[in-house]
């Protein structure tokens, strides 16, 4: 085990990185509990806020997030004052993205059905976090042999193509499978040549009302809630807590 850790943690350098991340799961946890806590009136904590103005802890959260930012970014070596501020950005940012949703929506949707999102955001964060610390790297890079990485252009190529590749993911409204094809190019590159979900920019875009494409990706989306909605949903509510239905 400490061979393992040395060469795979600390040797590279990620253990400020893990630390970040841990907080910043344990930290959205937390909160989550919190919330549901005020929510159902149970426990003594209670929303902060005077008059008309509610704080949401988003505001605590950038703040924490840029004091962990910019005292990284500070803090010499890889010492305990480096590590110390990865876990205060890990803090900041697991309240920041608690809320994700809010900061979307430019609206209070903590408790409805479109507060879902943060918690996607925190899973995809979560995730992505996770491979580049088991050594995944980015766009396909690790796929490219000695001599494309010895030629430039190749390279900036290579990384290009990859990185429309996961834009075109996105546009098509397949935010996890862009954000995995960010490290896994496969992923991306499958989810770019299928058909785009119906309410996505690219849908609305390039399949117009009542074409053939748009009623295929209807049909597809429908199948696909049939077989994963109920799952996805109960993992959510599970994680997050159920969302207002009215």
């Amino acid at each position: 085990m400490g061979d393992w850790w040395y060469r795979n943690i600390e040797a590279p350098g990620k253990l400020p990185l893990l630390l970040a991340l841990a907080v910043f799961v344990i930290v959205f946890l937390v909160t989550r509990g919190v919330t549901r806590m005020i929510r159902a009136g149970v426990g003594p904590f209670r929303n902060i806020g005077g008059g008309r103005v509610h704080v949401h802890h988003m505001v605590p959260g950038v703040v924490l997030a840029a004091v962990g930012g910019f005292g990284m970014a500070a803090a010499p070596g890889q010492g305990w004052g480096r590590n110390a501020m990865a876990m205060v950005f890990g803090a900041g940012m697991g309240l920041v993205m608690d809320e994700f949703a809010l900061m979307l929506y430019l609206t209070d949707v903590y408790w409805s059905p479109q507060g879902r999102a943060s918690v996607e955001a925190v899973v995809l964060t979560a995730a992505a976090v996770g491979m580049v610390l088991l050594g995944v790297s980015p766009l396909g890079v690790e796929n490219i042999g000695v001599d494309q990485q010895n030629g430039r252009t190749v390279l900036v190529l290579s990384v290009v193509a990859h990185f429309l590749v996961v834009v075109v993911a996105f546009a098509k409204g397949k935010l996890r499978s862009g954000v995995l094809g960010v490290f896994l190019p496969p992923v991306a590159w499958i989810a770019a040549v299928r058909l785009a979900r119906p309410g996505s920019l690219w849908a609305h875009r390039r399949y117009p009302e009542g074409s053939r494409r748009r009623r295929r990706a209807g049909e597809r989306e429908r199948r696909h809630d049939a077989r994963w909605g109920r799952l996805t949903s109960w993992a959510s509510d599970l994680l997050a807590g159920r969302p207002d239905r009215g």
